[in-house]
């Protein structure tokens, strides 16, 4: 039938989806539990990802239902979209996740959360090791099953030095379709997102329960939303100076 194959993906997904949440749900309460923790101490959330899982840098900075207390450290060579090839070699080249790390200078009770499906660059195991050097505890955002099958460009994985580690069940190589010999249909981002998503939904749970209120940034296109977001703005813009470009 030629409609088998269309439906076969979103099951696929759906299938990743609850393999997910079986496997990484204690950690995912977990680190809604650490970045409440940070947030009411006053701390910052440093978020760092490479190539494509900037996509999820983007998904945690100035969105909306989003916590504002975010700070995206990265490196501008890893963006691909100007120039992807070396967006490829800046993120396997040794140095430039630790400096980028420094320069950021986080310190307890900030927390990192680092994406990286494969974990085994340079670049993502960089940001953590010096993170996690610091006394900042680190959530990585990985796949075991990719990390496993990834050519290893470090001694160690991005998972190594996370204080919790969020396995997204991202199959090796990334793509899902089709079923036999998967060549298309890239996965990783819809994983990471739900489950930075699912670590949203416990935050704000564990907040509520605790008389938390959490800086939360709303869409600008409600109303009161730009009230709200100028308040948040004037809170965080000096220690989040990508907020205004400082």
């Amino acid at each position: 039938m030629p409609d088998a194959p269309r439906k076969q993906l979103p099951d696929r997904v759906r299938a990743l989806l609850d393999d997910l949440d079986s496997t990484s749900g204690t950690a995912i309460g977990e680190a809604a539990a650490l970045l409440l923790e940070s947030i009411e101490g006053d701390g910052i959330v440093h978020v760092a990802g490479a190539g494509h899982s900037l996509a999820m840098v983007c998904e945690t900075f100035y969105r909306a239902g989003g916590l504002a207390a975010v700070r995206p450290i990265w490196d501008a060579g890893v963006l691909p979209l100007d120039d992807a090839l070396r967006s490829t070699r800046v993120e396997r080249q040794a140095g430039i996740g630790r400096a980028v790390a420094e320069a950021a200078a986080p310190a307890p009770p900030d927390v990192a959360v680092v994406f990286s499906t494969s974990g085994r660059n340079p670049y993502p195991v960089e940001v953590a090791e010096a993170c996690a050097a610091r006394g900042v505890p680190v959530i990585a955002v990985t796949s075991a099953r990719a990390s496993r099958g990834a050519a290893a460009r470090t001694a160690t994985s991005l998972a190594d030095h996370a204080a919790i580690v969020l396995d997204t069940r991202v199959p090796p190589g990334d793509a899902l379709h089709p079923a036999a010999a998967p060549r298309t249909a890239a996965v990783s981002t819809i994983l990471a997102a739900y489950a930075w998503a699912r670590v949203l939904a416990d935050l704000d749970d564990l907040a509520s329960a605790r008389g938390v209120e959490l800086p939360r940034w709303t869409s600008a296109n409600v109303p009161g939303g730009d009230e709200v977001n100028a308040a948040l703005l004037e809170r965080y813009r000096h220690r989040v100076p990508e907020l205004t470009g400082g």
